[in-house]
């Protein structure tokens, strides 16, 4: 709904509010069959009623979606948009909500409905009873919180998930106020209507899509004249209607000021290399790749050192260049910067080992534990739960067998360590923003190797203490780190490897050379 022209949140939201207005008319005028419908709630009440330990439930419910309740839930959503960046969905929420209590109220006082004679004697309520307040406020803060999850949340089985779980709210604090007699049937109705009304209304007269961040930036300046050719690498499986993508980078592009865009879907055989060698022979300004770390890495790979800059539109489950890039997880803001960003030069790293092809890496590369993971991941679990089935298959790694390692920085000696996985980093953070090379970063020209050896299952926590407070390490630590431009890593055995995020295969040995500036990318302004 978001996507679509604003008449038909627009279309809705004045068939809930006429059927909101004709309620209200009904409920004013004592209608028959609305006394008729509303005297059944007397029977839910008293069946509550006798149940001391269900009342206090009610009780609690009651005060958890009040005025005050209600209030905090709608200052700490707006607020986590506005922290996020969404600057224009924290204004949908505050206004929607502002506008949803004082409608309420004024109904309220225009119709005049007093509240159910059979209501709790806890405590009695004299305010007027239609619309109920709860109701709308609740009804507002769901669709509020379902038109985010929406737009923020890619995987529609947890979009699902969030929808189910805000309705049985609206269905429990409805249950509620029947059972604890606060309000008729008729109440409820016309709070959900009135609640899901303005949502929808406000969704027709200001849409909470961010708009362009380069809108009112003064143009950047081209190095060399630009045809404004524009070329997309997409790996379909990672978006979920590849129709519904293309419509978006296309009116996207063209506000842009970029033709339209000639598109390159990446196929099982081939996860990017050729579709991004095709783009540039054919003659694009600007290449964007949107797809996992793995579509990426090809991509970037094949368009290193041609000029072209690669704007890129994280769809994967790691997606750790982005992140390290601070280009953002949702889509429309990380196509924006696509389009309108400025280049950056980053570094690519040569990657040559045994059992292995002459390879690269952009994010790290990794040996022993943190290459158990990958190994280890069950891909179903991951299409449904996405990161989570990293978590998984990380706790039934933690104990992976030490690794006698020898390593050299830019072809000095060989120095030997224990160590239960060892990273060599192009950057600095992993998932969920945990810093594990806080001295790395992407454009300086040098590699970081870290080796972690817990001697124990136990000892992984503090050593996660450890890297997350960044202490120094002493002597002896678990913690071991090394810095150079080039960087060997041997080991004793053949153990699990892999190069940012995609396991290879298994070996001794990995050879690494970071070269310097290779690449340009589209980061933010």
């Amino acid at each position: 709904m978001l996507d679509r022209p604003r008449q038909t949140p627009l279309g809705f939201a004045v068939a809930c509010l006429l059927l909101f207005g004709v309620l209200a008319v009904a409920v004013g005028q004592d209608w028959a069959w609305i006394a008729d419908l509303d005297a059944s709630g007397e029977d839910m009440a008293s069946w509550a009623s006798g149940r001391d330990m269900l009342h206090d439930v009610l009780l609690v419910v009651e005060a958890i979606f009040g005025t005050i309740g209600t209030a905090v839930l709608t200052t700490a959503l707006a607020g986590a948009m506005f922290a996020k960046g969404h600057r224009r969905a924290s204004a949908l929420v505050v206004a929607v909500a502002l506008v949803t209590f004082g409608v309420t109220h004024l109904v309220k006082w225009l119709v005049g409905r007093d509240r159910p004679e059979w209501q709790s004697q806890t405590w009695v309520l004299d305010n007027k009873a239609f619309p109920s307040g709860h109701a709308s406020m609740v009804t507002a803060l769901a669709g509020l919180a379902l038109v985010l999850a929406v737009m923020l949340i890619r995987r529609a089985t947890i979009r699902r998930l969030v929808g189910v779980g805000l309705t049985v709210v609206v269905v429990a604090v409805c249950a509620d106020r029947v059972l604890l007699g606060r309000h008729y049937w008729t109440d409820l109705a016309g709070g959900v209507l009135l609640g899901g009304g303005l949502v929808l209304l406000g969704l027709a007269l200001y849409n909470p899509l961010p708009r362009s961040h380069a809108a009112k930036a003064t143009p950047l300046p081209q190095a060399f004249p630009s045809t404004n050719d524009l070329a997309v690498v997409l790996n379909p499986i990672k978006v979920e209607d590849v129709a519904q993508f293309q419509a978006i980078v296309n009116q996207m592009a063209t506000e842009s000021g970029w033709k339209e865009p000639r598109w390159y879907l990446t196929t099982v055989e081939d996860s990017g290399t050729g579709q991004a060698e095709l783009a540039s022979i054919e003659g694009a300004d600007l290449v964007i790749v949107c797809g996992g770390d793995g579509t990426v890495r090809e991509v970037c790979a094949e368009l290193a050192g041609t000029g072209i800059p690669v704007g890129i539109v994280p769809a994967g489950t790691g997606n750790l260049l982005a992140r390290n890039l601070d280009i953002p997880l949702f889509i429309r803001a990380a196509i924006d910067i696509a389009l309108n960003g400025q280049d950056r030069a980053i570094d690519m790293v040569k990657v040559t080992g045994d059992n292995l092809d002459d390879s690269h890496f952009l994010v790290m590369a990794g040996m022993g534990f943190d290459a158990a993971i990958m190994e280890g991941v069950n891909e179903e679990i991951k299409k449904k739960v996405g990161w989570l089935a990293y978590v998984l298959s990380a706790l039934k790694s933690l104990m992976f067998p030490t690794m006698r390692l020898e390593v050299s920085i830019d072809g000095g000696e060989f120095t030997k360590h224990r160590a239960r996985t060892c990273v060599v980093g192009n950057v600095g953070s992993l998932q969920g923003g945990m810093v594990l090379i806080p001295d790395a970063a992407i454009d300086d020209g040098q590699l970081d190797v870290v080796l972690l050896y817990p001697r124990r299952f136990l000892s992984w926590i503090p050593l996660f203490v450890r890297v997350l407070s960044r202490r120094e390490e002493k002597a002896g630590d678990s913690v071991a780190r090394f810095t150079g431009r080039s960087v060997t890593v041997r080991a004793s055995q053949e153990v699990p490897r892999q190069l940012d995020g995609d396991l290879i295969t298994s070996g001794r040995e990995l050879q690494m050379e970071c070269i310097h500036g290779r690449l340009l990318v589209r980061v933010p302004r």
